[in-house]
């Protein structure tokens, strides 16, 4: 059996990182077009592929799936809005959109979406915002006037929201426990 050096599991872990970012990411774009919109609302001239287009020539921030993704998770908030309202949802608050996609993307990625999210250009709930204003302007999306960039300012830390629900429990052991090998049994 061979020891590796620190450096060289720094290097297998950063391949494996990689590895599995890209596996995530394979699966994702396997999936894009299987989300139900349903039919196209007025503000849609174009298709969402000659927007993100134009998108994508003005603003070079986000990779094209992040907006593929913000769709889904759009398309997923309104699917949970519909089960817990009676009537049609007209409009998703920013709190809810960021709760969907918070939501969708551990949903999807598990501990791997800050990841996959960051290799899209995503590492905050302002760039959730810049990504919907994108396609507001693209005429894709709609809003109220009560819909502003800085609801999404105020949203949660992608830490907490995307790391910590995978980390370990704290003392899971208490002192007190016996141990679980006895010695000279």
């Amino acid at each position: 059996m061979f020891q590796l050096t620190r450096r060289e599991r720094m290097l297998v872990a950063g391949i494996l990182l990689a590895f599995l970012t890209g596996l995530a990411v394979k699966h994702y774009r396997s999936q894009e077009g299987k989300a139900d919109l349903g039919s196209k609302s007025p503000m849609q001239n174009v298709s969402f592929s000659e927007a993100l287009d134009g998108i994508i020539a003005r603003d070079s921030r986000y990779d094209r799936e992040a907006y593929s993704f913000l769709r889904d998770a759009l398309e997923f908030t309104i699917k949970k809005q519909r089960k817990t309202r009676k009537e049609e949802p007209l409009d998703v608050p920013a709190a809810e959109l960021l709760d969907g996609f918070r939501l969708y993307a551990l949903k999807e990625f598990g501990p791997m979406a800050p990841t996959v999210l960051g290799y899209w250009g995503v590492r905050s709930c302002e760039d959730i915002g810049n990504l919907v204003f994108n396609l507001v302007d693209a005429n894709i999306f709609s809003k109220t006037e009560q819909d502003t960039i800085e609801a999404f300012r105020n949203g949660f830390a992608f830490e907490e929201a995307f790391v910590a629900p995978f980390r370990p429990a704290k003392n899971n052991l208490s002192e007190s426990s016996p141990p679980c090998v006895s010695r000279g049994s």
